[in-house]
């Protein structure tokens, strides 16, 4: 049987069984995730492979081991690392809390096939000709969420606006843009369910939960994904007709529009959650395609497994890749002048 990757979440979709060939044997470790060498890089179609995502992972924690060494300080830009500090906060302390606490997507699952969507269809209206649209923000104007394309996206549109309020307030680096707040609403979503798997693979225990996903899922290799921080919002909607009604698109009309931004059949698979609020029912329209079957049953096996390494993996890839289209990052974004120290002032 298919397990849908929203499933995690009963209240979200019925499980319907999707038809797949039998899936081949899977190689059990007794400790840490392993992947076969031939699997380590996938590029696909679009030449974006899961290495990118392993070596920026590797670089993010070896960037913090040196940082940690006094010679390496001695020697850094003090203003980088201050900055490089403060937007890890920004990050960590305010979006994440916010997104994944305050407004509980475990608490709200309803709410999670529609972030998802939202987050597709501010980026998909990128234009590679003209480079233009992608993830800036511009869903949020009335008359592009209003599309039909968008209708029942606004309700989520509400509750980003809402947790958007609240993260300002505790900001000290200024406003978080609309394009930033929407990408990675999608990636709190996704870390909520891939959370809610373990924990529900462990009989509903929480505790048990969060230590199967450490130990087990791909939440480290996020890195590349959390260095894309500081989009910049648009100042008007984004064209008209770049978006397809995905719940009423043929595979065809899906397979032609991600290949209008760089994707394959492989990340249109990968990405069938976020193309509605049924992913049983678009996993079935999709295995009906000979291009995009076989991947659809590749990650239904995948979801079966206790790691979920291959769907993980890819997923995060193609957001990461689909929540930059076009964009420029501004890195100094969220950072703020320090503090001076009056040194006259000290009592020693």
């Amino acid at each position: 049987m298919g397990m849908s990757f929203l499933s995690t979440v009963p209240s979200i979709v019925p499980v319907v069984p999707v038809p797949y060939v039998t899936a081949p044997r899977f190689t059990t470790y007794s400790s840490g995730i392993r992947c076969h060498k031939t699997e380590t890089h996938v590029s696909g179609e679009d030449g974006f492979g899961r290495r990118d995502v392993l070596r920026s992972f590797g670089a993010t924690i070896g960037m913090g081991l040196i940082v940690s060494s006094g010679s390496f300080v001695d020697m850094a830009s003090a203003a980088d690392l201050i900055q490089l500090r403060q937007r890890s906060e920004f990050l960590c302390k305010n979006l994440f809390f916010h997104l994944f606490d305050l407004y509980s997507f475990q608490g709200n699952p309803d709410v999670i096939p529609s972030i998802l969507t939202l987050a597709l269809n501010d980026a998909m209206t990128y234009d590679k000709a003209t480079k233009s649209g992608g993830p800036n923000g511009s869903i949020r104007f009335r008359s592009e969420i209003s599309r039909p394309e968008n209708k029942s996206l606004a309700a989520a549109m509400s509750l980003l606006e809402e947790a958007k309020k609240e993260i300002d307030s505790y900001s000290k680096g200024g406003p978080i843009s609309y394009a930033d707040l929407i990408q990675y609403a999608a990636q709190s979503a996704i870390k909520a369910t891939f959370l809610a798997s373990a924990i529900r693979k462990c009989g509903g225990n929480e505790e048990k939960g969060n230590l199967l996903y450490s130990a087990y899922g791909s939440n480290g290799q996020w890195g590349l994904f959390d260095k894309q921080f500081g989009r910049a919002d648009t100042q008007q909607p984004d064209p008209e007709g770049r978006i397809p009604q995905w719940e009423k698109a043929s595979v065809q009309e899906m397979k032609d529009k991600f290949s209008a931004v760089g994707f394959g059949p492989r990340q249109l698979a990968v990405m069938s959650a976020f193309l509605g609020p049924d992913q049983i029912a678009t996993e079935t329209l999709l295995a009906t395609d000979p291009d995009v079957t076989r991947w659809v049953e590749k990650y239904q096996r995948s979801r079966e497994t206790v790691s979920q390494t291959d769907y993980e993996v890819d997923l995060i890839t193609t957001l990461t890749k689909l929540s930059t289209l076009g964009q420029q990052i501004n890195y100094e974004a969220y950072t703020y002048p320090r503090q001076k120290i009056e040194f006259s002032k000290l009592k020693l």
